[in-house]
């Protein structure tokens, strides 16, 4: 079946059935023109990366991964910049006369005898997706481009244009104001680089900007201080907030197009001394709500979490510090329990990520819709799961155990240590205890740790203290971190995934917590019943040479 359509060979590897292949060529025929590879992707039967290496195994073509793959700038830029955004190509290898190039139509000759013309080779097509060549190519011709932008952004003396003049100026020339494609280029590196925050900081001399890479901050650029009231009113104006205003702190949203994807930002203003400080979370687009598998849980907890979603009544709590991927964990959640026969309400605040077929609620404490507000509503609109941002006081937490109580699912987040301590947490709240034990179903807390990189990292063999970090009576090998990392990756790490601790409400759980049990006691007990502590689960990361002993200490020193 290797050379007949490519929906029948997804049909015999089974990857899709017939049902859902019949349903995409359906839609394809109703969309006039669109490509089959597009439809099934978007109906999210398989995913662009499972697609592109199907397709590449018919075609008898190399798949190359572009986000990990090796890019040398001498090779890429063989290719004009014009010229690879408009055919989504971009140089991956050079052998004399002979070119390797990805693409995400490897059977478009028309294209590698427009790129034989212009770069003198004989063109080899490989595959990639339209994303991660969009990425690449962003990533790859833009590499100091900021910095002329900035240059010319101060020769341009931006600084001297008021306010009144930024909100005058035609389309066309606030796009080609150089403050303008300097607020773009900051947001576009930021991601890029995968950072998940960009700081925009004033000084008395200068102003830096640091992006947040794997829970670190780095810095991208500083600019002069004469540019600062610019880039932050081109922000302010961006995410609708109010320019004049300068002395109170304020909070708003945008987004913008970088390779392709659609990011939305969150960007929070507050009054410092030498000028107001600008915090942009990036926050992940629409279809990147991520399957519970993805997010780096160990199989053995993936069966605890799992078997907590499956009860029809009750509260799931996900716990950790900011920044500690609660959110994605939720929303993951979601995406594995919302079915078309039910009724799923969140109220949040924000929404960080807008999810199809989900009735998202936004909080807005100006105009009265508190959190409390908009619970008492959700339970009027026939409910069957909510999701509730945050338990951040006594009166959504009371509402969202009520609701628990009376038969809905309730997923929430708290901000606590561990699992044992988020009981003691709700009781300290004002929540009777008995109200908990009878609600709780179970509780994730969870932290977020970085990799090691795979290409620079160190191997040691584990002294007397470390084996005590990590619970074990003999020395093992294990790895730290390259000082000042590798050209693949940051300090000595790339990427980051997550540890968990799972406590589930058993009968003597609850029977435990009704009686007023202390976080040390509820820990104890679930110790017993086989919930793997954080420093259980990162310990075994380090044995793994995942992660180093120095991470171990800083995600667990509290815990």
């Amino acid at each position: 079946m290797k050379n007949g359509p490519i929906g029948q060979y997804l049909v015999e590897k089974g990857i899709i059935t017939e049902e859902q292949l019949q349903d995409v060529l359906k839609k394809q025929k109703e969309s006039k023109g669109k490509l089959f590879g597009d439809v099934i992707m978007e109906l999210g039967y398989v995913s662009d990366v499972q697609f592109t290496k199907v397709l590449a195994e018919r075609l008898n073509v190399d798949f190359v991964d572009l986000d990990t793959a090796p890019l040398e700038k001498d090779i890429v830029k063989t290719i004009p910049e014009a010229v690879a955004r408009k055919y989504t190509v971009i140089a991956v290898a050079k052998l004399g006369k002979r070119m390797s190039v990805a693409t995400n139509d490897p059977v478009n000759f028309y294209i590698f005898e427009d790129l034989r013309a212009i770069t003198g080779c004989s063109i080899s097509p490989v595959l990639s997706t339209k994303a991660s060549i969009n990425r690449a190519i962003g990533k790859m011709y833009s590499e100091g481009q900021a910095e002329g932008i900035a240059k010319e952004a101060q020769d341009e003396k931006e600084s001297e244009m008021n306010l009144e003049d930024l909100r005058d100026l035609s389309e066309e020339r606030i796009e080609n104001a150089p403050i303008v494609k300097l607020a773009t280029a900051i947001v576009e590196n930021s991601f890029r680089q995968g950072a998940t925050d960009i700081h925009i900081e004033p000084f008395k001399d200068i102003t830096r900007i640091r992006i947040r890479i794997n829970s670190d901050l780095v810095e991208l650029m500083t600019l002069s201080p004469a540019l600062h009231v610019s880039i932050v009113t081109r922000f302010k104006i961006l995410s609708g907030m109010n320019i004049a205003e300068k002395r109170i702190p304020q909070d708003g949203r945008m987004s913008q197009v970088v390779d392709g994807t659609t990011i939305d930002l969150r960007v929070s203003n507050l009054p410092m001394v030498y000028g107001e400080k600008v915090v942009l979370r990036i926050l992940a687009g629409d279809e990147s709500v991520r399957k519970i598998q993805d997010l780096g849980m160990t199989d053995y907890n993936y069966k605890r979490f799992v078997s907590c979603l499956k009860v029809p009544q009750g509260v799931v709590l996900v716990t950790g510090p900011t920044g500690s991927g609660k959110s994605t964990t939720l929303y993951a959640a979601l995406g594995e329990i919302a079915k078309p026969e039910l009724n799923v309400i969140t109220v949040e605040d924000p929404v960080e990520k807008k999810i199809a077929n989900i009735n998202q609620c936004q909080i807005n404490e100006k105009a009265g819709m508190t959190f409390g507000a908009a619970l008492r509503s959700i339970l009027r609109q026939d409910p069957d799961i909510i999701m509730i941002g945050e338990m951040r006081d006594t009166e959504t937490a009371e509402i969202g155990i009520r609701a628990a109580i009376t038969g809905h699912l309730v997923l929430s987040t708290l901000h606590t240590n561990d699992a044992a301590s988020t009981v003691t947490r709700l009781v300290d709240m004002g929540v009777d205890a008995y109200m908990v034990a009878t609600s709780l179903i179970g509780v994730v807390a969870q932290r977020l740790t970085k990799v090691l990189c795979p290409e620079c990292k160190e191997m040691k063999m584990s002294n007397e203290e470390e084996n005590q970090l990590m619970e074990i009576d003999h020395s093992v090998p294990i790895y730290e971190a390259h000082k000042g990392g590798c050209p693949r990756c940051i300090g000595g790490y790339k990427g980051r995934t997550a540890i968990h601790e799972i406590l589930l409400a058993t009968p003597t759980m609850k029977e435990i917590i009704s009686a007023g049990a202390k976080s040390e006691q509820i820990q104890e007990l679930a110790r017993k019943e086989g919930c793997l502590l954080l420093r259980d689960n990162v310990s075994k990361l380090v044995q793994e040479g995942k992660t180093s002993i120095g991470e171990l200490i800083r995600v667990t020193y509290a815990v």
